[in-house]
């Protein structure tokens, strides 16, 4: 396996099953420039296989947190420890960021991202409920 942190629309586009939907290329160049977000991509044998975004976070009393916004791997690569090798590839750049730490959001109930986020180092930190502004285009 090799991570590569993704620099070009066409890595984002190769990458695309690992995504929710289809990598639209104008939303694909904004998070590519936009500073302080982070895409990792793992291979297996050239095929991408796997996926961690990041998006670091600046408060002026709290200095900068990265927030693990997405975690993927394809259904045909899971069990291999690619998550867990993506969560701490993550983790390392974002300690070399100068980041003070690291949090992600994930449901109570979706325990295979538990177990890869443990596996990872993460711990508990508590229930929090989590609020939303839907807007529509």
């Amino acid at each position: 396996m090799d991570i590569r942190r993704a620099r070009t629309v066409a890595e984002l586009t190769a990458a695309e099953s690992l995504f929710d939907g289809p990598a639209r290329e104008d939303w694909s160049e904004r998070f590519l420039a936009a500073q302080g977000h982070l895409l990792l991509i793992a291979y297996v044998d050239g095929v991408p296989a796997g996926m961690v975004s990041g998006v670091e976070m600046t408060h002026p009393d709290k200095g900068t947190e990265m927030c693990l916004y997405e975690l993927s791997v394809d259904e045909g690569y899971r069990r291999r420890g690619i998550g867990r090798a993506l969560t701490l590839a993550l983790a390392d750049e974002a300690k070399a960021r100068g980041c003070y730490g690291m949090w992600v959001g994930v449901d109570t109930d979706n325990e295979a991202a538990l177990a890869t986020y443990s596996a990872a180092g993460a711990r508990d930190e508590g229930v929090f409920t989590m609020r939303g502004w839907p807007f529509t285009a």
